[in-house]
């Protein structure tokens, strides 16, 4: 009996409805960005210092340059300070008195060569930026610095809540009906943070966003791998992870052209409304429809693929049910990711990479820094960086498989973390390059994975299996910053150490997993345990019957 692999060949495996599909989910993946590293414009953090009454009034009176007045009414190294006395602390001092001068007006109040006290910053900040930000409106600085941290945490929780509920919700209840649901609570949350006034309100509708958001570019990934045939499945999911990396690129520009935060965040969302029209434009996925036993919908989607790519669907197809479970259809449970043997080794394999891949990928830019240079510059280039690791998983995962090149990308990324702790901090363009080749290792990884993860779950658990799997990938994001700036603090290359060996045991554990090139996608669990056999289902698998006109076919 021929499976769905074997009739998406009759019907066209990557024609034009596959195409239009591709592109019109693609927007997706490149909508996913601003909310993933949005934070770096949405809560940049400017140069700042303390507001001091009186200062604006005198330095117009005695006609300062900026430098002059930060220099002489702003705590710094030459006044017992630091970085964050001069941004925290303020001189507590009278700027209204009329005994001050112009010139170096705080020398004469120190006594006995003491320093003049420093105080909070009762009066709010001032920020060197032209544009503005969550920080600059909120002033989440000094004390309160750490409410941007929360900030950006609460939207790793939301992805990790959103991978165990958006998952269940998308094996459970249909791809289409949880990309529409997600998509539409994503764009109304984003649009409420734009406009709401206070901190706990922006914070709470960015939590909602990543409940949802992260569901919705996985829904759509399925969805891809789905539509295809075998031949195209790899293509179609390294290209679109690739437009996740055009939205970074176009995310640069639209921050530039909006330096306002709340504008910036408008400009990301309001365009999202429209995936609203995926309602007619995407049909749900002929697989998930086979698994829950509705097979007419089914049958009436393949048609229309044929209809859209100029093909004739085979004669009288009926599509039969799963042998495996004639009783009922299938429905996704948590503890089908681990009931058999090799299910269970694949998810705390895959569990392991989606988590060392996020550590490694986010651990590496922290850990580089702020370069002190520009902001939107600095961005676009480290996006660029992202685009050659399409290149070579092209050139690679076809001619060599999927098992090799994933734990070879492992093992760079975490040689280069190691190679990096002997590198001088003076040799600092060395270390940006080594760093370079460590983020091109980890990107390719992060990207490989997410097609090994859907190569290597049956239908019925397919997104469940995805979701739940790199939910690790959130769990990695939220421990990332405590873990490079605690262990910073004990040793400046620790971190590099931690994340040398998370990316070599990575490496080493990617061989336990089965080779899925040339492999048809499982559609049971008696599929997936078979793997290693590199051989199509043949058995208890969803399948197409075709009638003839002498009666029904064997």
């Amino acid at each position: 009996m021929p499976t769905v692999d074997d009739v998406l060949q009759q019907v066209g495996e990557f024609g034009w409805f596959q195409k239009q599909a591709f592109l019109t989910l693609c927007l997706l993946s490149a909508a996913f960005a601003p909310i993933y590293v949005g934070i770096v414009f949405l809560g940049f953090t400017p140069d700042h210092h303390c507001r001091s009454p009186g200062v604006a009034e005198l330095s117009r009176r005695c006609g300062w340059s900026r430098a002059e007045e930060l220099n002489y009414t702003v705590p710094g190294p030459g006044a017992a300070g630091d970085t964050f006395a001069r941004q925290c602390r303020r001189y507590e001092v009278d700027w209204n008195q009329s005994a001050l001068g112009c010139v170096d007006p705080l020398a004469g109040l120190a006594t006995n060569g003491s320093h003049l006290p420093l105080g909070p910053c009762e009066d709010g900040w001032v920020y060197d930026t032209p544009g503005s930000s969550i920080v600059t409106e909120f002033d989440l600085v000094c004390a309160d610095a750490w409410k941007l941290d929360l900030f950006q945490s609460c939207v790793n929780v939301g992805f990790f809540l959103g991978s165990l509920t958006v998952g269940y919700i998308a094996d459970r209840f249909g791809r289409k009906l949880c990309l529409l649901a997600t998509v539409l609570v994503n764009a109304v949350a984003g649009v409420l943070m734009a406009l709401v006034p206070d901190y706990v309100s922006v914070l709470l509708f960015r939590l909602l966003q990543g409940l949802v958001s992260k569901g919705i570019w996985m829904a759509s990934y399925t969805l891809i791998t789905e539509f295809v045939g075998l031949g195209y499945r790899r293509t179609v999911g390294i290209l679109y992870q690739a437009t996740f990396t055009v939205g970074l690129v176009l995310l640069t520009g639209l921050a530039y052209a909006l330096p306002n935060w709340r504008w910036l965040q408008l400009a990301v969302t309001l365009p999202t409304f429209l995936f609203l029209l995926y309602y007619w434009c995407v049909p749900e996925s002929p697989r998930w429809l086979l698994s829950q036993k509705r097979n007419t919908q089914a049958i009436k989607i393949m048609n229309h693929i044929a209809q859209k790519n100029g093909k004739l669907p085979p004669d009288n197809v009926k599509m039969l049910s799963l042998e495996e479970d004639v009783t009922g259809k299938l429905s996704p449970s948590f503890a089908d990711l681990f009931r058999t043997p090799s299910l269970r080794k694949h998810t705390f394999i895959l569990m392991y990479l989606w988590f060392s891949s996020s550590v490694l990928y986010q651990g590496l830019i922290m850990h580089l820094g702020a370069t002190g240079g520009n902001l939107h510059l600095d961005f676009f280039y480290s996006a660029l960086v992202e685009f050659p690791a399409a290149f070579v998983i092209f050139v690679t995962v076809d001619r060599i498989g999927r098992r090799y090149p994933l734990a070879v990308s492992n093992l760079v990324a975490g040689a280069a973390c190691f190679i990096m702790i002997f590198i001088s901090h003076d040799l600092h363009w060395l270390k940006t390059t080594v760093a370079c080749v460590g983020r091109m290792g980890v990107t390719i990884v992060i990207q490989m994975v997410c097609l090994v993860n859907a190569e290597l779950y049956p239908t019925f658990i397919r997104n469940l299996g995805m979701m739940v799997c790199s939910s690790l990938c959130d769990v990695g994001g939220i421990v990332t910053p405590f873990m490079v700036f605690r262990l910073v603090e004990v040793w400046r290359d620790l971190p590099l150490a931690v994340f040398a060996v998370l990316g070599l045991a990575a490496g080493a554990m990617t061989l336990l997993l089965p080779e899925t090139k040339g492999v048809a996608l499982p559609e049971t669990i008696k599929d997936a345990e078979n793997l290693w056999r590199k051989a199509k289902p043949k058995e208890n698998t969803i399948y197409f019957k075709i009638q003839t006109s002498e009666g029904p076919g064997s």
